[in-house]
């Protein structure tokens, strides 16, 4: 008996918007963490999907995020209800947490947590919090909010911070269990593991070998411009109609894409700072996992390449 799927709850999404949602044939899941390539796997499936870098609209419209509290779930089902194409549609749910249905290919994109973490930290500073909580209905805080910590600072609690990863996703107990449960999942003929440093490293032959595993056909003719329209440069360039259309959270689109670089975590700790990370992520999930993920022997055997 397939068990009921978890139920991830946050101030902004509740995954139980995903049951008795009415898969189709073709469904494409894009199941991420926060700031690890979420809106750039979106994009690559717009194109892929479209075959041409002119879209019809922002990606946010071609790629619903269906556990965002912001809309009411039947505007959003309504909305992919509608739609013609193939569909791919975006969460932040584990995969433990969505239906999991042989008519859809789920797609989890795996970055460093201390890349994640990173991106993260400066995210934090381009969101408008006085409109989050007018999207949500969150009250304002009782509390006049502290000055931030250093970015180093923040990225050591971050580290050591010992919570259950199904109440802060974006913890790095909660990064690790989301992916854990991928790789767990990684020889489904329907799961697809795709690292974040693979896609910077070899755009075009990710794009490629995603196309195959989704059996999508693109004319050889069609591959520079559609492998162009999704290098960061040109996202960062479009950010009006890439970056997701947060209803005002946003307080500047191109911000959101910052930098896309890997390394910069890494290059804020020292060698004992990054030996106790090691250690803490050793508690955390398995070794071959790990290893795929830090990049450490190379690509693990069964990860999928795209």
């Amino acid at each position: 008996m397939t068990e009921a799927p978890i139920r991830y709850r946050s101030a902004d999404e509740d995954s139980a918007r995903w049951l008795g949602f009415p898969f189709r044939t073709g469904d494409i899941v894009i199941s991420t963490r926060s700031k690890s390539g979420t809106t750039w796997m979106q994009m690559i499936c717009a194109l892929l999907v479209f075959g041409t870098p002119d879209l019809p609209e922002r990606i946010s419209e071609l790629s619903p995020w269906l556990d965002w509290l912001v809309a009411p779930r039947e505007a959003v089902v309504a909305q992919l209800e509608a739609q013609q194409h193939r569909r791919f549609i975006k969460t932040h749910t584990p995969l433990d947490g969505i239906p999991i249905d042989d008519r859809a290919t789920y797609i989890v994109v795996a970055r460093h947590p201390l890349d994640m973490a990173v991106s993260l930290y400066h995210h934090g500073d381009n969101i408008d919090r006085v409109r989050w909580r007018e999207l949500t209905g969150q009250p304002e805080p009782e509390l006049v909010p502290q000055p931030r910590p250093s970015l180093h600072d923040w990225l050591l609690d971050w580290i050591d911070d010992d919570v259950d990863p199904r109440e802060a996703l974006d913890s790095l107990p909660g990064v690790l269990h989301h992916l854990t449960d991928a790789w767990s999942r990684r020889d489904r003929a329907n799961v697809r593991l795709v690292h974040y440093d693979d896609l910077s490293a070899d755009l075009g032959g990710q794009m490629r070998a995603l196309a195959d595993g989704l059996g999508i056909d693109v004319p050889d003719s069609a591959w520079p411009a559609l492998v162009r329209a999704a290098t960061f440069e040109q996202m960062r360039a479009g950010a009006q109609r890439s970056a997701p259309a947060a209803n005002g959270v946003l307080k500047d689109a191109a911000a959101f894409f910052r930098a896309g670089v890997s390394g910069a975590g890494r290059q804020l700790l020292d060698d004992a700072e990054l030996a106790a990370y090691r250690s803490r992520t050793a508690q955390l999930a398995p070794p071959d996992l790990l290893g795929w993920l830090h990049r450490d022997h190379g690509q693990a055997p069964g990860a999928a390449a795209g």
